[in-house]
């Protein structure tokens, strides 16, 4: 097991360096850079050829930029010097190849710089959004997980029954209902929105959040978090639920459940005792990257009807404004620990069932 830990560490490097030089690669011939975003928030700035100490109305200044046009779109009027500058900044005076290299190098030493447009570093700007996602992360898998398994136990042994017939129809009618149209459901119903106002609109604290005491600050937070949570995960109860109904179902139909009915064992020892291990294999192994997929995956949609900022807004305002060390550095990490939660869910299958080894598979 050991040797198959250590060859799977291995492949995280070359997977790693494929998915940043894809990615790298596409954003090479995406229009609108940084650079083109600042252009386009300076042009048309009356003042600031005065502060760079040009004026962009004179015949010498649209010549000395005019044969930038064809590269920075928005750029005539504009000095070539300032250019050069902008470039120099953010580091487009170098070949595409030695920028990718040098970020690789940074990269490897977790060291992800600045953000472009903000005067923070990469870092810090994503330990701001962390609590956001920590929060709808966190708690949506874990009451997923808490709610769709033994309603998934329930439902299997249960099958054909009413009980059965109807939590399905439950089921399937909140998986259909899109999140974003779920959350402005709730806002509108328990928001304040035309019938009660039981929760807040915004934030994941109160204003008055400092002076609360600790039991108010944990009622406080719990109050703020409810609405959101709860559309974070209406859809993942159906897939959750669903897959542990079909997984019990399955081994229970098998012929080692019929020997041990057989020996005189209660339906719960058959069930908790044999069943539980081999039907939930699959659910229990899958937590990690379940909880990463959901963790790391925040929704923008429910962020922003919420008005909660973490890394779906972080990542979203990034992606516009070409802030490339921001899309870069939380693509480089948490695709790294994405890679490192599949060997953890491989560590879980064996965990779960010591007959499973990825050792001495061909």
């Amino acid at each position: 097991m050991g040797a198959y830990i250590l060859r799977r560490l291995l492949l995280i490097v070359p997977t790693l360096i494929g998915i940043m030089v894809i990615n790298f690669t596409l954003t090479q011939f995406v229009p609108g850079g940084p650079i083109e975003q600042v252009l386009a928030k300076l042009e048309g700035n009356g003042d600031v050829m005065d502060r760079l100490g040009g004026s962009g109305g004179d015949a010498g200044g649209e010549d000395a930029a005019g044969g930038l046009d064809s590269k920075y779109i928005g750029a005539r009027g504009l000095p070539p010097e300032f250019i050069a500058s902008l470039e120099k900044e953010f580091g487009f005076d170098k070949p595409p190849l030695q920028r990718f290299l040098e970020m690789m190098w940074n990269y490897a030493r977790f060291d992800f710089g600045k953000s472009y447009f903000r005067s923070v570093t990469v870092v810090d700007l994503v330990m701001e959004k962390l609590p956001v996602s920590i929060t709808l992360g966190l708690w949506s898998t874990l009451i997923a997980y808490l709610v769709s398994i033994p309603l998934g136990i329930r439902k299997a042994v249960k099958a054909g029954s009413s009980f059965d017939v109807w939590t399905s129809g439950i089921i399937i009618v909140g998986y259909s209902i899109p999140g974003f149209l779920f959350a402005i459901l709730l806002l509108v119903v328990f928001a304040g929105g035309s019938y009660f106002q039981w929760f807040p609109l915004r934030g994941l604290t109160s204003d008055n959040w400092e002076e609360l005491s600790l039991m108010g600050k944990i009622g406080d937070y719990l109050w703020h978090i409810t609405l959101p949570v709860t559309a974070s995960l209406i859809s993942s109860f159906a897939t959750l639920t669903l897959l542990t109904k079909n997984s019990f179902l399955e081994e229970i139909r098998k012929q080692y459940v019929m020997t041990a009915r057989a020996k005189g064992l209660s339906e719960s020892g058959v069930l908790y005792g044999h069943v539980f291990r081999n039907a939930m294999l699959i659910v229990i192994a899958g937590f990690p990257a379940a909880f990463v997929s959901v963790f790391f995956g925040s929704s923008l949609i429910i962020e922003t009807i919420f008005s909660l900022d973490g890394l779906g807004r972080l990542g979203f305002e990034a992606a516009v404004s070409r802030d490339y060390p921001v899309i870069f550095g939380t693509l480089y990490f948490f695709g790294l620990i994405g890679l490192l939660m599949g060997i953890v869910s491989d560590l879980m299958y064996v965990w779960v069932d010591p007959r499973i080894d990825f050792a001495r598979r061909g």
